[in-house]
């Protein structure tokens, strides 16, 4: 028996011996092959000098985007989120306490650093409230009254995964927040939690487009039934790619997708970068009036500002025609914004990033007097409570937060949102990688991440000497500015004198 044994322990060991041989012949003939491969072609230096070795700078510099953000970046280094910034989210959405000992590492002396000016008699806590109300559309057949001013952003499904969405909806209806569509379509993901929605229609018109791509009045009607969708955001532009309609990769274009958006399934989908029935303010205001008319909701757009001087038409235009045509908000999006995959050069070298366009809109709005006649709702890398309170001091009503609740569904900012590959199943249509996403679990994270963060801006509320966020003004914020020392926010964009008679 012992004899036997023996004979199988050297049989393994030499079938071991032959498959390391083999697996080392084969590893030196295709070294081998590589190399001749290398040094004959002509079109990548690297490789040419350095044969085979210089194949792994591509791996090293596609690895180096998982492991910069471990071993490499510092806490308030890294872009587009630092680690401080993700780690703060990631505590307020598991509802961990955000205390720190030994002081703080965010960096008070770089330009354009906001913080905010406490009153040397803060707020009682117990004479604190919360956010009131705040009515949009009154001249719409069902306006919309929403206290909440912390919402998430626009994220279509398709670009979302199933059960992405389902933790948003879920989420969203247990913090009191809304939930805005994305240019996708009506998906039922989007109803299941109960929460209320915005509708967003898209130069696509995904959802409620005829086959020529034309907006479908009785499938607006139809969408804007449900109860829960609570008002219609025309998109004209996105802070990832102003000028540039979307695209969603074939791959992703899946039969409940397609019949959803009203596409043809495994197809890539490309959007207009326009409307094409919207070629100017007087056709913008046409196009709201219908859109509201139809649905019977609260009707405004979406845009990313090169500069406000179409506002300023536009606002003129409604005074011509008379406050009830104007839009009832208006949703600014920072040229920072970037959930949607886009090109390097849009994102990177267009639009008003949010610091400008806000107040701009902002003023432009107050200069015509049309400031409380439409609502002003701002997106653009607001993650944290000190950049929700600057949007509100600045003048935002509403405060919408995209990447935020990604962070919040458990994104680790790994940048494969537009390859299908997305490790925590937040972007990504592969049931392998979906099924890391419970959503129980991570609509609990989404609600806590909300209130927290609402909470917090309260608390900054509370030491600036006002009972509520939204009575915070540019007084109570100051940014540090090119000489190293900080001026109040109404130093720098003072508030114009408005316009009476259109009010």
């Amino acid at each position: 028996m012992e004899a036997g044994l023996s004979r199988w322990v050297l049989f393994a060991i030499e079938l071991m011996a032959g498959l390391f041989l083999l697996a080392l012949v084969v590893l030196l003939v295709c070294g081998a092959v590589l190399y001749v491969l290398d040094r004959s072609q002509t079109g990548n230096a690297i490789r040419r000098n350095f044969p085979v070795i210089g194949r792994f700078r591509a791996l090293f510099e596609h690895l180096g985007e998982f492991f910069r953000q471990y071993f490499f970046a510092f806490d308030r280094q890294e872009l587009p989120f630092n680690r401080a910034e993700r780690t703060w989210v990631y505590r307020a959405a598991e509802n961990e306490d955000n205390t720190r000992g030994f002081g703080s590492t965010r960096d008070l002396s770089i330009e354009g650093t906001p913080f905010f000016a406490n009153s040397a008699f803060p707020e009682l806590e117990k004479d604190a409230v919360e956010a009131h109300p705040i009515t949009i559309g009154p001249y719409a057949r069902q306006p919309y009254s929403h206290a909440a001013f912390f919402n998430i952003s626009a994220m279509s499904f398709g670009a979302l995964s199933v059960p992405a969405v389902r933790a948003l909806s879920r989420g969203a209806a247990k913090a009191g927040i809304w939930l805005d569509t994305g240019e996708g379509g009506l998906a039922p993901y989007h109803l299941e939690g109960g929460c209320d929605l915005v509708f967003e229609i898209g130069t696509a018109k995904y959802g409620v487009r005829t086959p020529d791509g034309r907006l479908d009045d009785a499938k607006l009607r139809e969408v804007c039934a449900h109860a829960q969708v609570k008002m219609v955001s025309l998109k004209l532009g996105q802070g990832a790619k102003p000028g540039k309609g979307g695209l969603l990769p074939g791959v992703k274009v899946t039969p409940e997708i397609a019949a959803i958006r009203g596409i043809p399934a495994g197809r890539d989908s490309q959007s207009p970068n326009r409307h094409p029935e919207i070629g100017n303010v007087r056709e913008l205001l046409d196009m709201v009036a219908h859109v509201r008319e139809v649905s019977g909701k609260p009707t405004g757009f979406k845009a990313v500002l090169g500069d406000v001087d179409w506002i300023a038409e536009l606002c003129e235009e409604v005074g011509k025609r008379g406050v009830e045509s104007a839009p009832d908000f208006i949703i600014v999006d920072g040229s920072e914004g970037g959930t949607g995959a886009a090109p390097q050069t849009l994102m990177e070298g267009v639009g008003l990033p949010l610091r400008e366009a806000l107040p701009m809109l902002v003023d432009t709005l107050i200069a015509a007097g049309l400031r409380e006649r439409i609502k002003v709702i701002c997106s653009g890398k607001c993650i944290t409570a000190y950049e929700v309170a600057w949007a509100l001091c600045m003048g935002a009503d509403f405060v919408n937060s995209a990447r935020g609740f990604m962070f919040a569904l458990g994104c680790i900012q790994s940048l494969q949102c537009n390859r299908n590959t997305c490790p925590t199943g937040i972007t990504t249509h592969d049931p392998r990688l979906q099924r890391g996403l419970v959503v129980p679990d991570k609509a609990e994270r989404v609600a806590w991440y909300a209130k927290n963060v609402m909470h917090e801006v309260g608390t900054i509320a509370h030491s600036c000497g006002v009972p509520e966020p939204r009575e915070l003004r540019r007084s109570h914020c100051r940014v540090v500015c090119d000489d190293g020392l900080s001026r109040r926010l109404d130093a720098l964009h003072p508030y114009p004198t408005p316009r009476t008679h259109a009010a």
